[in-house]
């Protein structure tokens, strides 16, 4: 079927950026907001817009049968969620087909085998994809804990079954520590995600972060397009992401996507979805997690492969074939994307809510930003901090920080304190430069240097 009417199911840059797809395919789009965003670009943007709460995310953005209410009143066809917010709940995919709704991502079943870490580990390890040694499942006391741990080998790493972005995770190196920690993990996943359930894993000390990103129509064909690496992370969030990455060889790149379309043929996974691997010194990988989604970092890759991310999810959920193959999938040049976020790395990177008293942004050729926000917009402190991306695209991976150091240079932002100096000192320094990357970069690299320069946070 083509859709006549969609209903963008999210806020900030990654609805603007659906929006605009639609747009392009002569598709009507619904915005909702919340009542601190009733002046966003999303709302303008949209051919109609529909207020389905107050500010704080659980009354608005999270309220499912306010959204099915607008959806229904509007007379949509289909519903995109983007990123985070209702994207991954099975539960509301279910509920979207029930109305007779098209969810744009992949089948509830997927959602939910993939949701819970633990469960999907034990899938994608029966599939025949890489894991790190680990428990068989969640682990459910102390004792069983310090067995497992005993069996793989310290140090290990306690993770929440429920969730991600480092909430309910731990790393121990010896049994006190798993004792001590096992519990303080448990709580932490139990507030976070409503589920105390935790899983075991063989911890690698300086890992790279790379991801494969995948696309399945409903005709059967399954394709990658080639990985991103995410190496660069504080607090487990990801802070700068690059394609292709600078560690991987084609026949790497080639065995990593074979073992990602592996898991997704099994789950019987339709629409775009990420399968998260970690890579070691040693060049062997292991499946971390798999994002049934679009990513914040899906820029990257558009970028060097040609291929719109968004407009194809659309498409696959019109029923339409992809059209190409894994041979027609050419990766070229190199782009890498920063995460612009109002915090004050000043301040132990505390949120910095306000209005954006001036914003000037970089241009040129290879540059792109994807926002939400212009000068006078504010920044609300019931949403991310995440405000804007900034992705350079160039013939080379050398070529690509050289125009990243200069679009930082000229991005001006004045109102509210941002991260754009810590992104400053990641580009010049000489690790980064020769792509010698891991998990824990900024935390060994960069936070030192970043104390000396006075935490500056305003761009």
């Amino acid at each position: 079927m083509e859709f006549r009417k969609v209903l963008v199911a999210n806020r900030g840059e990654i609805a603007v950026r659906i929006i605009r797809a639609l747009h392009q395919m002569n598709i009507e789009a619904v915005a909702i907001y919340s009542e601190a965003d009733r002046d966003a670009l999303h709302v303008r943007l949209a051919d109609q817009a529909v207020c389905v709460g107050p500010g704080p995310s659980a009354q608005s953005y999270l309220n499912i049968p306010n959204i099915i209410s607008a959806a229904l009143l509007t007379g949509v066809d289909a519903i995109h969620p983007g990123y985070g917010y209702l994207s991954e709940r099975a539960d509301f995919a279910e509920i979207c087909e029930s109305h007779g709704i098209v969810f744009i991502g992949p089948p509830p079943a997927a959602i939910q085998q993939m949701g819970d870490k633990a469960q999907a580990r034990e899938f994608m390890r029966q599939a025949g994809v890489p894991v790190l040694p680990g428990s068989d499942g969640p682990v459910t006391s102390e004792a069983q804990a310090l067995a497992v741990a005993k069996e793989i080998g310290y140090p290990v790493l306690i993770k929440a079954s429920a969730g991600g972005g480092g909430r309910g995770m731990r790393a121990a190196r010896t049994p006190d520590e798993l004792q001590r920690l096992y519990h303080q993990a448990r709580r932490e996943a139990e507030a976070a995600f409503g589920s105390g359930e935790v899983y075991l894993e063989r911890l690698i000390e300086r890992p790279r972060h790379v991801e494969i990103q995948v696309l399945a129509d409903q005709h059967g064909t399954a394709i990658h397009l080639g990985e991103r690496e995410c190496s660069l992370q504080r607090r487990h969030q990801k802070v700068v992401e690059e394609a292709p990455s600078p560690a991987v060889s084609p026949e790497l790149r080639a065995r990593m996507g074979e073992a990602a379309l592996r898991g997704v043929r099994a789950c019987g996974y339709v629409n775009a979805g990420t399968v998260e691997f970690l890579l070691d010194e040693e060049g062997n990988f292991y499946f971390l997690e798999m994002n049934t989604r679009i990513q914040v970092e899906h820029p990257v890759t558009e970028e060097v492969t040609g291929i719109d991310l968004v407009r194809e999810q659309i498409r696959i959920a019109q029923g339409e074939p992809l059209g190409y193959d894994q041979a027609d999938v050419v990766i070229r040049g190199h782009a890498i994307e920063v995460r612009l976020n109002a915090e004050d790395p000043a301040r132990n990177f505390m949120p910095s809510p306000g209005v954006i008293t001036r914003f000037h942004l970089p241009g040129g050729p290879g540059v792109r930003v994807d926002t939400a926000v212009q000068q006078g917009s504010v920044i609300s402190p019931f949403y991310d901090s995440m405000f804007a991306k900034l992705i350079v695209r160039d013939a080379d991976r050398a070529g690509a920080v050289a125009r990243m150091r200069a679009a930082l240079d000229e991005l001006e932002i004045e109102g509210v304190a941002t991260n754009v100096e810590l992104l400053r000192l990641i580009m010049s320094d000489p690790h980064f430069e020769a792509g010698r990357l891991s998990t824990r970069f900024i935390e060994e690299r960069i936070l030192d240097r970043l104390a000396g320069e006075g935490g500056r946070g305003h761009g």
